[in-house]
This record gives C-alpha cells, sequence and structure tokens, in this order.
C-alpha cells in the first residue's frame, strides 16, 4: 500500500476535531437551551412591562402619540400591554402554562411588527422564532409543565 493511499484512509486532522467538536454541542440537553429561552424573551417582555409599570402615564402617552393603535383606546391598549407582558413571562420564567404563554406574546410581537414597527422585522423574527419553538416543543423537562404533565401521567 502507498502512503498516499494511507493518507486517504485517514480523516484528516482538522476534520476530526470539527467531527468531536459537533458530538459534544449535540449533547448539550435541550431542555437547558429551552430555559435559556424561556429565561430570555421572558425577560425582553418582563422589562417592558416593568418600564410601563414605572411610568403608565408615558405609556399611554407613547400609545397614543407614537403607536396609534387602530380600534383600541390608547390607556386600555397600555393596560393591556403591560398586563400580558407582566403576566406571561412569569409563567414562562417556571415554565407553567409555556405554550398558552406564548400566544399573548407572539400576538404582541405581530402587532409590533405589522402596525407600529414595520422596520423592526428582524428583531421580532427572531422573537417570534424563539416563541414558535417553545410554543412547538414546550418548555422542557426543567419546567413545572413537565412535572405536573409526569404526574398526571403516572
Amino acid at each position: 500500500m502507498t502512503e498516499a493511499m494511507t493518507m486517504g484512509a485517514t480523516k484528516p486532522v482538522w476534520r476530526r476535531l470539527f467531527t468531536e467538536a459537533r458530538a459534544l454541542l449535540e449533547r448539550v440537553p435541550f431542555s437547558i437551551i429551552q430555559l435559556a429561552m424561556r429565561v430570555a424573551i421572558g425577560f425582553v417582555f418582563f422589562n417592558a412591562g416593568l418600564l410601563k409599570l414605572r411610568s403608565f402615564e408615558f405609556a399611554v402617552k407613547l400609545f397614543a402619540e407614537e403607536y396609534r393603535l387602530p380600534l383600541i383606546a390608547p390607556e386600555l391598549a397600555a393596560r393591556l400591554a403591560m398586563s400580558v407582558e407582566l403576566a406571561m413571562p412569569i409563567l414562562l420564567f417556571v415554565g407553567l402554562g409555556t405554550r398558552f404563554a406564548t400566544l399573548p406574546l407572539l400576538a404582541m410581537s405581530a402587532v409590533i411588527v405589522l402596525l407600529v414597527y414595520p422596520a423592526s422585522w428582524v428583531e421580532s423574527l427572531l422573537w417570534a422564532s424563539v416563541l414558535v419553538t417553545l410554543l412547538t416543543r414546550g418548555a422542557g423537562v426543567l419546567s413545572l409543565d413537565y412535572l405536573i404533565e409526569r404526574r398526571l401521567r403516572g
């Protein structure tokens, strides 16, 4: 056997390292990624809700003068947004009713990109991607949803 044939039969070092690194990354439990997604997207909305809570009058002014949502009074829109932004993230943080909690947040993201800030479509797409992943895959094993489901099955 020639040296060229022997070299062709073995993987180059860079390819072996790449394959090993990929295999190592694939062993990261998806439940940890789901937890990180729940916390990250939850804080995006929770911080927005806290901002509205701290200065509700300013929030109403924003809804009246900048956001200008059709068919809904600025006071009601500000109160609804604040309530959703404060309540749904708490559900996400603990993983309780996760799939349900993503729905109003997805609706808010759609309103933001369609009616308020169309230029923010990239950020809204990122939020929607995280929310749709949680909607379709659930909260993961590090959640109350998992514990409740396991208890109901047993």
